[in-house]
């Protein structure tokens, strides 16, 4: 088969045609069934276990996750697997307790909450806007990883740069040649150039597709099959693209392990991980870091991962997911069930991105672009459609949140913002309401992305964000005393805190050359002991080889490196570059100009400000003060305010919390409508559920079906740790 298009061949593009032919006939269909807001933005309530597992699966799984854990494990080891899906593991007993409240809730959007709850249509509407917001961050990323990574697959030889991309080529070789090397071992001149360039950051992989066109085109597509059959088409299409998306995360594995055991001399299944084991370095099979690792310290994974508890429950998709089954079980078996199966993947891509890491080593500079080139190195030669395939499926697992989300802000915007202002109009109207601002969402989001460059600091950006809306939710579930004083202090100073002053500062005249704010940690070295491998083998033969060339023309410095032989214990030196501790995307440097990028980070100039010299901290420990100031922060001032403020109403929040306690049973509206008047008669008839029914706490006491969930899936999170430690530990 000829090679037709940019290296994909007839079979490539007939099986991406496939895809886009098959989700367009989904929509077609599916638009048949929508007669109002409820079935257009809400499915009609009527998904069963194995639709709400993939609808799960599918929104909670995007390319931009295999992307992010390809690159934080080519970046940082095995760690990057374990801080993909630590706080996912820990999520996962408690969304089988909160995952029946967004269906018991009985709401078409969760900025209804809001009202409902606190009585407010400005606070809904407030929640409507912060989480448009947040989707067209989430979607960004997934535009950013997915162009990168089917770009990937069509990069450009070195012979066919251009003027403009070869200087920066050469700059990333020497730049690897450089950070290959035993740091202690470098000249001075050396050392001060390594810094210069990891401060450069060049780009050594260009591409023959234009990313911002490719963004552009998924964009339109993924609005088009979406507007058309609302949430019942996104989630028959999710069924679809989840069984891509498990191809996708075990495609590349069986061909990356015959490569590396053609490579090194290995045989079957355990070859691939015994030459992992002899390859990589002893640094990069540790989970929880190393000092080359600056990012994932011990604290670092448990403040985010405790961030993530609190800030995905208020994700107005949750009320998508889980608001749309038939009932309480379903609702709560089909989400667990389908964020299983992500941890599930998540292991399967770090396990990819190990393979990667022995096969190519540090060749490819931009780890975003690894996915890509393997794909292209190990399925493209076979001619079998393989490359097509993994196209399409990365493809399936953007589009697959990309349209719930699109469907979920739209709801919001049209629910929340717009009906305020139009309350009688027909059912028709606000369904075209909604496609519109569905064509808008699509469209933002498609921009953002193409202003963005680092995929990592906008995944911490978005996991940070629902930080401003958390506490009202939380504390507007389980504490009767929070009330919309409260609520709206730690919504507007968090908002303030986290978009205001991050965003709007750095247009200030001056902020992003500020000498001030241009303050790095410190570039310190790091010494460990380790067991040889054959990459420090090969490290230290070329630190030799540098040498000794240095030697003939009489510039080498100090000795001459010791030979290394495999399995000798030698101590190695690693220089901890420095980071930015105030701009989200690091500072670039224009000669002796530095200039910060993306957004600042307040809280941390206000505790350098107070006294504390955070150049002296490590990186970590600087990103873990943030996530400690988005965790505790909204908490204390939401207590604080509502604590000296007047409650709410005594019978509004009975019949709230009264709703909450009343299961939805049966498989018919009918039988939930008998349950509510029961409930609306007599709000306190669940109130011998309650555990302090005299307080103003709102926890419950569990039930036969909440232990077995609860154990179920702790035994879940054990399982996938222990895949985890088993990839790890395989052939060792």
């Amino acid at each position: 088969m000829h090679t037709t298009f940019w290296g994909l061949t007839l079979l490539d593009i007939a099986i991406i045609l496939f895809y886009f032919v098959l989700i367009i006939v989904i929509a077609i269909r599916t638009a048949r069934k929508i007669n109002n807001r409820d079935d257009y933005f809400m499915g009609g309530r009527r998904f069963g276990k194995l639709i709400q597992t993939f609808a799960a699966f599918g929104q909670a799984t995007s390319v931009e996750n295999v992307t992010t854990t390809s690159t934080m494990v080519n970046t940082n080891g095995a760690s990057g697997i374990w801080a993909m899906i630590a706080g996912g593991l820990i999520n996962l007993p408690v969304f089988w307790m909160t995952s029946i409240w967004y269906r018991r809730l009985r709401l078409l959007t969760l900025g209804d909450f809001f009202e409902d709850r606190y009585g407010s249509k400005r606070m809904a509407a407030f929640y409507a806007l912060c989480q448009s917001i947040f989707f067209v961050l989430i979607a960004a990323i997934g535009f950013v990883a997915m162009s990168k990574t089917v770009s990937a697959i069509a990069s450009k030889p070195v012979s066919e740069l251009n003027t403009t991309e070869k200087p920066e080529y050469y700059k990333a070789v020497e730049r690897e040649g450089l950070e290959a090397v035993d740091f202690a071992l470098l000249s001075e001149d050396q050392q001060s150039r390594l810094v210069e360039l990891q401060s450069l950051n060049p780009k050594k992989e260009y591409s023959y597709f234009n990313e911002n066109w490719l963004i552009f085109i998924v964009a339109l597509v993924s609005f088009l099959y979406a507007s058309k059959g609302g949430l019942t088409a996104a989630f028959m299409v999710d069924l679809v693209q989840g069984i891509f998306i498990i191809i996708l995360s075990v495609m590349l594995i069986p061909f990356a392990m015959a490569k590396i055991n053609l490579q090194f001399g290995g045989e079957g299944f355990m070859g691939a991980f015994e030459s992992m084991h002899k390859v990589l370095p002893a640094s990069f099979m540790e989970i929880w870091g190393s000092p080359n690792l600056i990012e994932f310290s011990w604290y670092w994974i448990v403040g985010f991962s405790v961030m993530i508890v609190i800030t995905t429950a208020v994700q107005a998709n949750q009320m998508t997911a889980c608001g749309s089954a038939k009932n309480d079980y379903v609702a709560r078996y089909g989400f667990v069930t389908g964020m299983l199966l992500k941890r599930y993947s998540s292991v399967m891509w770090g396990l990819v991105a190990l393979l990667t890491v022995v096969l190519y080593g540090n060749s490819i500079s931009d780890p975003d672009y690894v996915w890509g080139m393997a794909t292209r190195d190990l399925l493209g030669p076979l001619n079998m459609g393989l490359v097509g395939l993994m196209i399409a499926c990365l493809i399936a697992a953007l589009m697959s949140s990309a349209s719930t989300f699109m469907l979920t802000a739209a709801a919001l915007i049209t629910n929340n913002l717009y009906r305020p202002f139009r309350p009688n109009c027909s059912e028709k109207h606000y369904i075209w309401v909604g496609r519109i601002f569905s064509a808008l969402y699509m469209g933002f989001s498609a921009f953002i992305a193409t202003q963005s460059s680092g995929l990592f600091e906008l995944f911490k950006m978005t996991m940070m964000f629902n930080c401003i809306l958390a506490a009202a939710f939380w504390l507007g579930m389980l504490w009767r005393r929070s009330n919309r004083a409260g609520a709206w202090a730690s919504m507007v100073v968090m908002f303030i805190a986290t978009v205001v002053l991050p965003f709007g500062l750095p247009f200030l005249p001056g902020m992003r050359s500020s000498e001030y704010l241009s303050k790095t940690t410190l570039a310190v070295p790091v010494s460990r002991i380790y067991t040889a491998r054959e990459m420090d083998v090969q490290q230290r033969n070329d630190a030799i080889s540098s040498w000794d060339k240095l030697n003939e023309i009489g510039k080498a410095e100090g000795e001459r490196p010791s030979e290394l032989q495999t399995g000798e214990k030698f101590e190695k030196t690693v220089l901890l570059p420095k980071k930015s501790i105030f701009w989200s995307e690091g500072i670039k440097y224009l000669g002796n100009q530095a200039t910060g990028k993306g957004y600042l980070k307040v809280e941390l100039i206000a505790l350098d400000k107070l006294g504390w010299d955070l150049s002296t901290n490590s990186y970590s420990l600087n990103e873990t003060l943030t996530f400690l100031f988005r965790i505790i922060f909204p908490f204390l001032i939401l207590m604080l305010v509502a604590y000296f403020t007047k409650p709410l109403d005594k019978e509004s929040l009975d019949q709230f919390y009264g709703k909450l306690l009343t299961p939805v049973v049966g498989e018919c509206s009918l039988e939930d409508d008998k349950e509510m008047e029961l409930t609306r008669t007599n709000p306190n008839r669940f109130n011998h559920l309650k555990i302090f029914p005299e307080s103003n706490w709102e926890f419950r006491k569990w039930t036969r079906e909440d232990w077995v969930g609860v154990v179920g899936s702790s035994v879940a999170v054990l399982s996938v740790v222990g895949l985890l430690m088993l990839i790890v530990s395989l052939g060792s």
